[in-house]
């Protein structure tokens, strides 16, 4: 069953500020948008959290639901709160408040899914948050050339936190445990929705994972719903450092084969070769949409406005208005 509201239903697949930018940008499109959110998190406040309470690693989830608050002074100030981080010489040091918020939460209700609509009904989030597996996971990663001395060696590198750094390069991901249970929530959003979008953001870290809970990648394969992926405006120094646009897509290939794609969003900015990018998002079924989607001043961050007007222009292109 659809979710009630205006707009199409969007899911958005992500982690961390990549998935925070398209929910920015959605929201001004939807009210029926649910973030998927990676759980592998094991740095900072959320690593702190899931090794002292064995939940959820809360970062993500807090940052997608910020994303979403309520464009008021209610939901703009509660998003500060949530946001805010302690700086101190004690325990509380660099934990934020958003994860102390909603780990109390799952306590008091024992329900992760929960919780966090709890905490969307406090910012007023137009839209709902999920996690994408039931259990905290672990990437683990096969890393080339870690050994300067050693170019082509293999290493495994587990840790979100140790693959998003790792200085070698890194070939392919797993999860860990490799068959975690999907929420199930977040398998019903999809399997409802009009769009699932995909990215941007850390590309072994955040966006693939995804596509490694089996449940979720069925789901994927099932929906009626079109599919979008949305190119990061750089390379990410460390995790993908050296990486073409076209080749984010071929490593999208080769941890899920079978994934059909209908839409592929780039920036002009970002892009080497547009024939080539075109050519490998051909094979996957998917049009190439090129769009300047960048604040525009040289960093790597997606204007909200530009991002939202791109979807906008996306959806209606690949399947009329809706």
């Amino acid at each position: 069953m659809r979710a009630s509201g205006t707009g199409p239903a969007v899911v958005a697949l992500g982690g961390g500020h990549g998935l925070a930018a398209s929910l920015t940008a959605l929201r001004h499109l939807t009210d029926r948008l649910t973030a998927v959110v990676t759980v592998a998190d094991d740095g900072g406040s959320s690593g702190r959290l899931r090794r002292e309470f064995g939940v959820l690693p809360p970062g993500d989830l807090r940052m997608a639901l910020s994303a979403l608050c309520d464009d008021s002074e209610w939901g703009r100030l509660w998003r500060d709160v949530l946001q805010h981080r302690f700086a101190s010489a004690g325990s509380l040091n660099n934990h934020s408040l958003g994860n102390l918020l909603i780990v109390t939460l799952w306590e008091l209700l024992d329900d992760p899914v929960s919780g966090l609509d709890w905490v969307a009904r406090l910012l007023g989030a137009r839209g709902r948050v999920l996690p994408m597996a039931a259990v905290p996971l672990d990437i683990e990663a096969i890393v080339r050339g870690i050994d300067p001395d050693d170019p082509t060696e293999l290493e495994t590198v587990r840790g979100q936190v140790a693959v998003a750094t790792t200085p070698g390069r890194v070939a392919a991901v797993r999860l860990v445990p490799e068959n975690p249970p999907a929420c199930l929530e977040a398998i019903e959003a999809i399997l409802a929705a009009d769009w699932v979008v995909l990215g941007p953001g850390s590309w072994f870290t955040s966006v693939l994972p995804h596509l490694l809970v089996p449940d979720l990648a069925e789901a994927l394969h099932e929906t009626s719903a079109r599919r979008c992926v949305t190119m990061n405006l750089s390379a990410q120094a460390g995790e993908t450092a050296g990486f073409s646009a076209h080749a984010h897509l071929e490593v999208l290939a080769a941890h899920a084969p079978r994934l059909r794609i209908d839409a592929v969003l780039a920036d002009p900015s970002a892009v080497e070769d547009s024939e080539v990018l075109a050519t490998v998002a051909r094979s996957f079924g998917a049009q190439l949409l090129m769009r300047q989607v960048g604040v525009g001043d040289g960093t790597a961050r997606h204007d909200e406005l530009r991002l939202a007007a791109a979807y906008r222009d996306l959806f209606a292109s690949v399947m009329g208005d809706v």
